[in-house]
């Protein structure tokens, strides 16, 4: 064979058909959801899953929880406001608002409160049970309980980068303000910094 006895040209269509493959081949995995990916370095949902974690297990260790139930003799009810956005990202925050929902509900610590888009909506349903639903099924009015404190927060990033090498800062900053007062019970910080190296040869 001809290709046998030029070694270099054997070498080059080797190098395309690999070429060929790397650019047009389409592989789909399916994993765990807890699965650890950071295929960009931008924040993902590793990101927002771990920092609600963390943060919430900080915010429902410290004092001022123990000391509002020995206060009022019961647990404080939550509700979840803004987290705003002020990275340099695209960050889908309503993903993070419900991590931090998830982890507020099973806690068990806190009475949680449902968001004011949900609550709206089971108002609307409570309204039309007093038309429709017999009078033994039908929930009365009046009857929500308020929420003590809120939690708020924003994500702010730094962004620096040079000669194919970037890092990215994130600081996630979650507050807990007593809705009655408007004191902060609780204040937590979580800072991420990731190194992105591009390779030369990356398309």
């Amino acid at each position: 064979m001809k290709l046998q006895r030029e070694p270099g040209i054997l070498f080059l269509v080797l190098a395309i058909f690999l070429l060929l493959e790397a650019c047009g081949g389409l592989k789909v995995s399916r994993v765990e959801p807890e699965t650890m990916t950071d295929l960009s370095g931008r924040w993902n949902d590793t990101d927002s899953r771990l920092v609600a974690q963390e943060m919430l297990g900080d915010a429902l260790g410290r004092s001022w929880l123990d000391t509002y139930i020995a206060r009022k003799g019961k647990e404080p009810s939550v509700i979840v406001g803004t987290v705003v956005n002020r990275s340099h990202e695209h960050i889908n925050v309503q993903t993070f608002i419900k991590d931090l929902e998830r982890e507020l509900t099973n806690s068990g610590r806190v009475t949680f409160v449902a968001s004011k888009s949900e609550r709206e909506e089971v108002r609307q349903e409570r309204l039309e049970q007093q038309e429709f639903s017999s009078e033994e099924t039908a929930k009365g009015l009046g009857k929500e309980i308020g929420a003590d404190f809120m939690l708020k927060g924003t994500i702010n990033t730094i962004l620096d980068e040079a000669k194919g090498t970037k890092a990215i800062f994130y600081q996630v900053d979650l507050e807990m303000i007593n809705i009655e007062n408007n004191t902060k019970a609780w204040f937590g910080q979580k800072k991420i910094k990731k190194i992105i190296q591009r390779s030369r040869f990356g398309f």
